[in-house]
């Protein structure tokens, strides 16, 4: 990038304090748009991981604990896929939480940076690798984030392994989103007019049933009796304390209380979060869309 192009710089500063960025990319030159765009993300991811490698220096995590990360996933995620899915589906749901998870530490929040096909994403990576070794942030108000699940992958920061909260399970929490943000069919499960998405989640209640998840998971594992989950979901309520603003902790605790009381939690959560009414179709968009113009004609 050359400093002396004020608007290059100024687009490159803009990214690195608000993670925001111009799609038409207008203050690079080209020869049309997808020259421009390639110019654009050299300079502007260039400039993320120099600015992070500096706010990053000297800093370093706690050694993450040997294991294998598909088996660690999939031992804290299987009661879940055990409890929401059909038999028939669960090996096909734990296959793919399987291998979502990466852990961003200093090995590959480079790549990660670097190849993330979205800059506003890789802004938010950036801003979790550097919260997760308590350095400063790109933004005064960029988000302090443990976790971050976009399609079928789960971000999670190595804060997963020393956090003392006995009902925080950072993996649960961002497995449960994948539920709503994959489909069916990208895992090879047969997908209907009324089944698109893994699970059928409402959208205003995504947060609410990722810590409904988290929260009971924690539960179901340190409670092994029916009355020791009844009294851990009791201790939760009496201490939840949730800083997600689109989130009520009452509601959380009291989906909690309800699913450690049930045969089969996971499907209490699940009924609490699913939409009020089941979203329609393309085709019956289409089809109500042929009737309002076939009555207009009418008229």
């Amino acid at each position: 990038m050359n400093d002396r192009e004020p608007g290059i710089a100024g687009e490159v500063e803009r990214y690195l304090r608000t993670g925001k960025t111009d799609p038409h990319h207008a203050a690079w030159p080209g020869n049309g748009f997808m020259e421009r765009a390639s110019h654009a993300r050299e300079d502007l991811r260039g400039a993320l991981v120099r600015e992070v490698r500096r706010l990053a220096e000297g800093l370093a995590h706690r050694p993450l604990p040997q294991s294998d990360t598909a088996a660690l996933t999939r031992d804290k995620v299987e009661p879940m896929v055990r409890g929401l899915f059909p038999r028939v589906e669960q090996a096909t749901v734990l296959t793919t939480l399987g291998r979502s998870v990466v852990f961003v530490t200093s090995a590959n929040i480079e790549p990660l940076l670097l190849e993330h096909g979205y800059d506003s994403s890789a802004w938010t990576l950036a801003n979790l690798y550097l919260a997760s070794l308590g350095a400063e942030l790109l933004a005064e108000d960029a988000p302090r984030l443990v976790g971050l699940s976009e399609g079928t992958t789960c971000y999670v920061s190595p804060d997963t392994f020393a956090e003392d909260d006995p009902f925080a399970d950072f993996i649960v929490h961002e497995a449960a989103h994948v539920f709503h943000n994959c489909k069916r069919a990208t895992v090879g499960l047969r997908e209907t007019r009324t089944r698109e998405w893994l699970l059928d989640i409402e959208y205003r209640k995504r947060e609410t049933f990722a810590y409904s998840c988290e929260a009971y998971a924690r539960v179901l594992e340190r409670g092994k009796s029916p009355s020791v989950r009844r009294a851990l979901a009791a201790d939760y309520g009496s201490t939840v304390r949730i800083s997600e603003e689109r989130v009520d902790p009452a509601e959380v605790a009291g989906i909690v209380a309800e699913a450690a009381a049930a045969r089969n939690g996971w499907k209490v959560i699940l009924a609490r979060c699913a939409p009020t009414s089941r979203p329609k179709s393309a085709l019956q968009h289409l089809r109500e869309s042929w009737a309002t113009e076939d009555t207009a004609r009418r008229q």
